[in-house]
């Protein structure tokens, strides 16, 4: 990414192909006291890796984690497209509160499990997608019972087609196509991120705060509009298109500096 003027967030117009200049400001300081935190896990809390196995426990985001969780009095939740068994992997466990498959299956912070039916259509576009993987071993489809993904980070030349692909199944089988960071995805109707923050924002420790969406990918924009609607709002992570955010953070690395910022100024 090109260096910006502090404070200004730079994305590419597709369609015309050329830079513009957005003013986005980097957000305040984070009054913990006051807040509710919930945040993506990769691009956001994590750097995107090739694959979502490569993606490993941190002790750095670990110790920033805790700390959080801690100050915080429990009001954390990531929210994720990843399963819920993956998140707990990554995150070792430690994040009581999350929404996994973009709002699918969400635990409370209590342990509940709240999870979409089943849906056997998801089934069907499994197996067409890993019918379609099996001619280029650098695809990776990723079964998550209430979605499947089919990701094309290591086969950049076969997005168009994995596109069509998605496209075409969801139109047949009456599936929500998702697009995200170098993967498309299929799902049923039911939450999506912005409705798990509000399911979030309704039950305790959650409820009466200020609700804070920290995320980098186009499926965060739902969260994003539901904590300004909440009256809080969004900062997004990475500098890539228009966006419901109402700040913006150069990349991981400066998302975990102004977590961590937020601490010490509570402390």
């Amino acid at each position: 990414m090109a260096p910006t003027p502090e404070g200004t967030i730079s994305f590419m117009n597709v369609s015309q192909g050329s830079t513009l200049e957005i003013d986005l400001a980097a957000p305040p300081t984070l009054a913990l006291s006051a807040i509710a935190l919930f945040a993506d896990l990769d691009g956001t809390l994590a750097p995107i890796e090739e694959t979502p196995s490569a993606v490993k426990p941190d002790a750095r985001r670990r110790r920033l984690l805790d700390a959080l969780t801690h100050a915080l009095s429990g009001r954390l939740a990531v929210i994720s497209g990843r399963a819920l068994g993956d998140l707990d992997r990554v995150l070792e466990g430690r994040i009581t509160a999350v929404a996994a498959v973009h709002g699918l299956v969400r635990r409370t912070a209590d342990g509940r499990i709240i999870a979409a039916a089943a849906d056997e259509r998801i089934g069907e576009a499994a197996a067409a997608f890993r019918a379609f993987a099996k001619a280029d071993s650098c695809l990776l489809v990723e079964d998550k019972c209430v979605a499947v993904a089919l990701h094309y980070r290591k086969a950049p030349l076969a997005a168009e087609a994995c596109r069509d692909l998605a496209k075409r199944l969801g139109a047949t089988l009456g599936l929500i196509v998702q697009e995200g960071e170098s993967v498309v995805e299929l799902r049923a109707l039911g939450p999506d991120k912005g409705a798990a923050v509000e399911a979030f924002m309704a039950e305790p420790p959650f409820a009466g705060f200020s609700p804070i969406f920290l995320g980098d990918d186009l499926t965060d924009e739902h969260g994003f509009r539901a904590a300004s609607a909440l009256g809080g709002f969004g900062v997004v992570v990475g500098a890539r298109r228009p966006t419901a955010a109402r700040y913006g953070l150069a990349d991981v690395a400066a998302a975990q500096a102004w977590l961590q910022r937020g601490l010490e100024a509570a402390a």
